[in-house]
């Protein structure tokens, strides 16, 4: 061996712990190399921060009125690391995410006034911002990054969201404006959209009922989304529970699981129980089908803290006292017959965004009230197609769980397939959604869970 060969052996070293740099200072000077792995695209390990960042100070970001409209800039952050990185895996369904994305960003010509870029680029963000994390989520497992670390941030944002929760059971009269809603010019800050994303309100109350009741919503503007975030979550809390044994995160979410079961039942949500019902169906049925019985007892211990929750809460009596009394089934019905009306005479790429039309009896804008609805308003029949086929896409793929800790998350397909014709989730959810099924692709597709070894 020479001792140029030499020489550049001992380079590699170095160069490894830099980011991102390719060996081309010795190539001048060292002709005769052979050694090819000098010239391969060096890349170092994503950090965790910034999903602690996004997730972790979640209750933050609430309390500053800027929860939903910095959330797209944690995704320019997320794309300028993975960017730096280079080499990004790209899990089951990237294909399909970026067709839709695509199809979403080319609605934007349906727009009927240039003052619905503002909005529609928020939406838009927040479709890109999902993708980024399940990407940045399924690398990082991917990486070997520890489970423990990788999952810390969510069961963070739970913990978050169900004290918030609490919030509104506590004080359910909690309103006030919040910093950024201050610092909007008066025009701006008047809008109902850009009003109920930055005041700040523990609950959300109908004044129009003929029995209100205050329901828990923040950190959302609304309930709806708060049921739909609980829901992705439930699963991915067990799941962390079932891959980790041990640790003070573990004590909490423990405590917390129960004590979750009080806000969420005042939130009356129906398309939440649905949603966790069918996951729990199709989980079940898996193992049935297999001649596996393992998740009974969770699901019968989960079932049962539930029943005695009832016993304090009636909440099955609320919510027919709540449908009794309110037109909600009928404003829900004659706007999705609407929606549908005006889908049919723009079905390749809808309207852009979600428009406020006067209705027989809903006063919600076509295009709102459900995922379904305003990927068909604002996005057309194909990018809703194309939603549909990643969902089935990821579901199948996440098929081959074996783990309780896979099963799991494998849930999280169906449960957002199932709550689309109830609740939208274009919101922080979406990104929940992802990073949950981001872990779960990782897992199914390579190692995970433990350090990487030094590289050689």
């Amino acid at each position: 061996m020479s001792d140029t060969a030499v020489r550049v052996r001992r380079l590699r070293w170095p160069v490894r712990a830099v980011a991102a740099v390719r060996a081309r200072a010795v190539a001048p000077v060292e002709p005769g190399i052979r050694d090819r792995g000098a010239w391969a695209v060096r890349t170092v390990r994503l950090p965790v921060w910034p999903l602690t960042l996004m997730f972790g100070f979640m209750p933050l970001w609430w309390a500053l009125g800027a929860f939903q409209l910095a959330w797209p800039c944690f995704g320019v952050l997320l794309f300028v690391l993975l960017a730096t990185r280079g080499r990004i895996r790209l899990p089951a369904g990237t294909t399909v995410w970026l067709a839709f994305l695509g199809i979403v960003a080319l609605s934007a010509v349906r727009l009927h006034r240039l003052g619905g870029l503002g909005t529609f680029g928020l939406r838009l963000g927040l479709f890109c911002t999902a993708f980024l994390v399940g990407l940045y989520v399924y690398n990082l497992a991917r990486d070997r990054v520890p489970w423990a670390r990788v999952a810390a941030p969510l069961c963070a944002y739970w913990v978050g969201m169900v004290a918030l929760g609490w919030l509104g059971v506590l004080v359910p009269k909690f309103g006030m404006p919040s910093p950024v809603e201050l610092a909007l010019p008066r025009g701006l800050a008047a809008q109902r959209f850009l009003q109920d994303l930055t005041h700040l309100d523990s609950t959300e109350f109908n004044p129009a009922s003929a029995n209100p009741i205050y329901r828990p919503a923040a950190p959302y503007p609304y309930t709806n989304n708060w049921g739909t975030g609980y829901a992705f979550l439930v699963p991915f809390v067990l799941a962390y529970l079932t891959a980790v044994r041990h640790g003070p995160l573990r004590v909490i979410l423990l405590v917390s699981l129960p004590l979750s079961l009080v806000p969420a039942f005042l939130t009356l949500n129906r398309g939440m129980f649905i949603g966790l019902g069918a996951g729990v169906l199709y989980l079940l049925g898996r193992e049935i089908a297999r001649g596996r019985v393992r998740l009974l007892v969770p699901v019968a211990v989960l079932l049962l803290v539930g029943w005695l929750v009832t016993l304090i809460i009636p909440v099955v009596d609320m919510i027919q006292s709540r449908t009794s009394t309110t037109d909600t089934n009928l404003d829900r019905f004659d706007l999705y017959v609407q929606t549908w009306a005006a889908v049919l005479h723009s079905p390749l790429l809808g309207y852009g965004q979600p428009a406020s039309v006067d209705t027989t009896h809903a006063a919600e804008p076509l295009g709102t009230q459900g995922m379904i609805w305003q990927l068909l308003y604002s996005h057309g029949i194909p990018a809703t197609l194309c939603f549909y086929l990643l969902l089935f896409v990821v579901a199948r793929r996440l098929a081959a769980a074996v783990t309780a800790t896979g099963l799991w998350l494998s849930a999280l397909p169906v449960i957002a397939a199932v709550v689309t014709p109830f609740y939208g989730y274009v919101d922080p959810n979406l990104s929940v959604l992802c990073a949950g099924i981001g872990l779960g692709l990782a897992a199914v597709d390579g190692a995970v869970n433990r350090e990487p070894g030094v590289p050689r």
